[in-house]
């Protein structure tokens, strides 16, 4: 039976780890050259599958593939935002005939969840046509909102470990900055990244786990008016002279006057304004118990993809997971997701599983409540439990050239294209 091709795509936001996960995919392919053929990275995720755009992994020079590793965000193969919504059956169709043109028995698509329900939508055309392609499900999101509530689905999503770990060290770095700068700015408002779920804004925890900090964190669920948030600091500002607010992007403050992606989720950083900005503006413009006045920062797109504060835990996880995606491969189960689950050990430690897409996909795991303060700006004990060891213990080495981090760097070579071009249906 001759070898089969793989194509492998990512969608949605990347992470830190995000490559690791390729990383593992390609290996664990070279591998098994009998079962598995060409390896073909889809440019831009499922529209890079729509436009016929295959990059060739399998010519690329075996150093580039390894810096994989260390490259963060996704512009070694690209990702994408695009939706294949409910009745567009051209692009599923279209999708169908990229795979036979291409011989694609193996489909791997990295992302959270939308894209495990467009991977599902995939696996299923494939059933209703005939086609004999085995997709499977990779998890990538820094949200950490794929899911279920109890964790029995998947414990975390690679990707949150190190923008946990970012929050962690860089809280410590801007409390440096407050203790210096407050007699002039005694507030200091930080926004981070966590649309809907307070998983990374909670991340700010790990950096004070004893709670010596002047720190107040609101998350989207902390359901605190501007008015009590302003109390709230200004009794920190009586009782400590200074206060640092870390504030979810998604904390309610009202309209934002922000656009939405195609799946229909808030793209704060293309907002006219800011929930920072709004907080800092309502700040100033109350009386604060401090002389000086609030200030504030979005730290952007680098919470996601700044290599330098990668967990290293996340790391490993990230590649074992696309390992165990090609293990549920050649085992031609289709309709599966790659999984960690969190063993009952006293020592931390994961379990490489698979669960069926139908129950991930579209999932949407909320924060637990009880880990959520009864005064609504912190978090608790059972979380810094939960979330410490994610972060792991050691710096990540990064390979430098000339001072400059060498980031891989694939050559662009695509595969021949067979078919009409085609223009997506969304487009």
């Amino acid at each position: 039976m001759a070898a089969g091709n793989v194509i492998i795509a990512q969608s949605g936001g990347p992470s830190a780890v995000i490559n690791n996960t390729l990383r593992g995919i390609i290996h664990t392919c070279i591998q098994d050259s009998h079962t598995f053929g060409k390896i073909y990275g889809a440019w831009h995720g499922i529209e890079g599958i729509l436009k016929e755009e295959l990059l060739d992994i399998s010519v690329q020079n075996k150093y580039e593939i390894e810096l994989l590793k260390t490259t963060p965000a996704a512009g070694s193969i690209g990702t994408c935002r695009y939706k294949l919504k409910e009745g567009n059956e051209k692009d599923l169709d279209r999708i169908i005939e990229v795979f036979k043109a291409h011989n694609i028995e193996y489909f791997f698509y990295i992302g959270g969840n939308d894209s495990q329900h467009t991977v599902l939508r995939v696996s299923e055309k494939c059933k209703e046509t005939g086609q004999d392609t085995i997709s499977v499900g990779v998890p990538k999101t820094i949200d950490n909102d794929l899911g279920d509530n109890e964790f029995k689905l998947i414990d975390h999503t690679p990707g949150y470990g190190s923008v946990a770990k970012y929050w962690s060290y860089n809280i410590q770095n801007l409390n440096e900055e407050n203790r210096g700068s407050s007699p002039a700015d005694p507030v200091m408002v930080v926004q981070v990244m966590g649309r809907k779920i307070g998983f990374i804004p909670a991340a700010a925890r790990l950096a004070d786990p004893g709670r010596e900090l002047p720190m107040q964190i609101y998350m989207a669920e902390s359901n605190v008016s501007l008015p009590e948030m302003s109390e709230n600091i200004n009794k920190y500002l009586v009782d400590y002279g200074r206060c640092l607010v870390v504030v979810s992007e998604g904390f309610n403050v009202g309209n934002l006057g922000e656009r939405t992606d195609a799946f229909g989720h808030s793209e704060f950083g293309a907002s006219k304004t800011s929930v920072q900005q709004v907080i800092v503006n309502f700040l100033n413009s109350v009386k604060l118990k401090a002389r000086g006045a609030a200030r504030g920062q979005i730290p952007g797109t680098d919470q996601r993809h700044a290599m330098i504060y990668a967990s290293d835990t996340d790391l490993e996880e990230a590649y074992m997971v696309g390992k165990k995606a090609v293990e549920i491969a050649l085992s031609r189960e289709n309709g599966w997701m790659a999984t960690l689950l969190r063993a009952s050990t006293p020592e931390y430690r994961v379990i490489y599983d698979k669960v069926p897409l139908k129950e991930v996909a579209l999932s949407e795991r909320r924060f637990p409540e009880e880990w959520i303060t009864e005064n609504g700006f912190d978090v608790t004990d059972a979380f810094v439990r939960y979330a410490k060891p994610l972060t792991g213990d050691k710096w990540v080495s990064i390979p430098l050239v000339n001072g400059i981090q060498r980031f891989t760097r694939f050559r662009q070579v695509f595969a021949e294209k067979k078919l009409q071009e085609y223009i997506p249906e969304a487009y």
